[in-house]
């Protein structure tokens, strides 16, 4: 019996465990599935340009499977992928022009923060004398984290789903599936927020244990040494692993999201394509 990855009711949008939830058991449900994909993804990442332009569509490719999980229209892995390779360089564009504009917000959150610090530094400054320099450099550090997270993490979830537009719907570009996620997710900021928030940790431990805990063994190594790069080395093939166990995750949720936004906001009436004269599985 399949799975039901669905919200009990179309009208409600499903709670950041749901999400999260769903996103889990899609994962778990096809690991082999989107653990050969990611697999792949990683080493195409390894060419510039073209690698990553089929990273980024491999990327859609994983949601576009788990989307049609959830509208119980299932693909065959051949059958997705007729729809996204020709749009290869369009789903380059989104991940260049989201990553673009994320670079952008965090510097001109930075410019802003740091304004904000330096007023705030010189006023303390000058009621306070030298202990309002420590107070205000305090809260300034402070106040800049908090402008930035909060600035990125808010466009981030505008831009959350940019991606699965162009590997789901048809007649669309890249341009188009980046304003179709910042308008599907308009009233949903703050629960996208936390639905990214809950999938960090849930992530953290398998990020923590092969992307960063083999880098602290290079910390007492002399650079250049040959055990240096033997480790390095092993870094950087854990890390790889690490990106395609995550990766498929990652991607699952997003589709989670794009279909809970669309049926709140559009209805349950969505169809991947038309229904298949055929099983593809």
């Amino acid at each position: 019996m399949a799975e039901s990855f669905g919200s009990p009711s179309p009208m409600q949008p499903l709670s950041v465990g749901n999400v999260v939830s769903a996103a889990v058991r899609l994962y778990r449900s096809h690991l082999k599935t989107y653990l050969k994909l990611a697999l792949i993804a990683h080493l195409w990442a390894l060419v510039p340009i073209y690698g990553w332009a089929k990273y980024a569509a491999i990327s859609g490719l994983i949601s576009r499977l788990a989307f049609g999980e959830l509208v119980s229209q299932p693909e065959s892995v051949k059958a997705a992928r007729s729809h996204v390779n020709p749009r290869l360089w369009s789903f380059l564009r989104v991940a260049f022009q989201v990553a673009l504009y994320l670079l952008l917000i965090y510097i001109g959150l930075a410019i802003a923060g740091g304004i904000l610090a330096t007023v705030i530094g010189f006023v303390f400054g000058a009621i306070l004398g030298s202990t309002g320099v420590i107070i205000a450099t305090t809260l300034s550090i402070i106040i800049v984290v908090i402008i930035v997270l909060l600035g990125l993490t808010w466009f981030y979830a505008r831009w959350a789903v940019a991606e699965v537009p162009l590997a789901v719907e048809e007649n669309i570009n890249g341009g188009e599936s980046i304003d179709r996620s910042w308008e599907l997710t308009k009233t949903s900021v703050i629960r996208i927020q936390g639905v990214v928030l809950v999938a960090f940790f849930v992530t953290l431990p398998i990020v923590l244990l092969l992307n960063y805990v083999p880098s602290l063994f290079l910390v007492r190594l002399e650079p250049g040494s040959t055990i240096y790069w033997i480790v390095y080395s092993i870094s950087l093939v854990t890390s790889l692993i690490g990106g395609i166990f995550v990766m498929p995750f990652w991607q699952a949720l997003k589709a989670v999201l794009y279909f809970d936004l669309r049926s709140r906001r559009e209805g349950l009436g969505l169809q991947l394509r038309e229904p298949p004269t055929q099983d593809f599985r």
